[in-house]
């Protein structure tokens, strides 16, 4: 069907041709940028990445993808499992995976800063920038990241929502 790049994040039907729809070279694409964007933030250590996803049928695929990116990539990866999109909390940064209203063909990478918000408008055009550059050389053996998982953030974010 359709990839639609915008500073909201990346979103398109799942399967079909590269760079036409939400195929797994592009998930490492601009998952790959998402980390070139957010490591030189990070003063030399590893960025820290949450990813959380919804129940969407193509999340755990999606979610998996972005993973491997990341921890290939140099970043930990704090895995929230199924979340809503304020789950990113206590990060560098963050990686949603969820296409909201769109029907089940669907799916998206929402990119978030380290507030739990999304990009602003020239860190998302960079981004997309940054998809299109070849050439990114990622870390050998003793640089790739390593994964927390983390599949009660569920439970923390309803008792901190009753804590309010």
């Amino acid at each position: 069907m359709t990839l639609i790049k915008s500073i909201s994040g990346i979103r398109g039907t799942i399967g079909g041709p590269s760079g036409e729809n939400l195929t797994p070279p592009d998930v490492v694409k601009f998952t790959t940028a998402y980390v070139r964007l957010i490591a030189p933030r990070t003063q030399g250590r590893r960025p820290r990445i949450v990813v959380g996803r919804d129940a969407r049928i193509s999340g755990r695929l999606v979610a998996d993808l972005v993973e491997g990116t990341l921890l290939a990539s140099g970043a930990d990866v704090i895995d929230v499992g199924l979340c809503t999109t304020p789950g990113t909390e206590r990060a560098d940064g963050g990686i949603i995976i969820t296409a909201s209203h769109n029907p089940r063909q669907w799916n998206a990478l929402k990119l978030l800063n380290a507030d739990g918000e999304f990009l602003s408008a020239a860190e998302g055009q960079e981004v997309l920038a940054l998809s299109e550059e070849e050439g990114f050389d990622y870390p050998a053996i003793d640089g790739i990241g390593r994964v927390e998982e983390r599949t009660d953030y569920n439970d923390e974010h309803i008792r901190r929502v009753l804590e309010l």
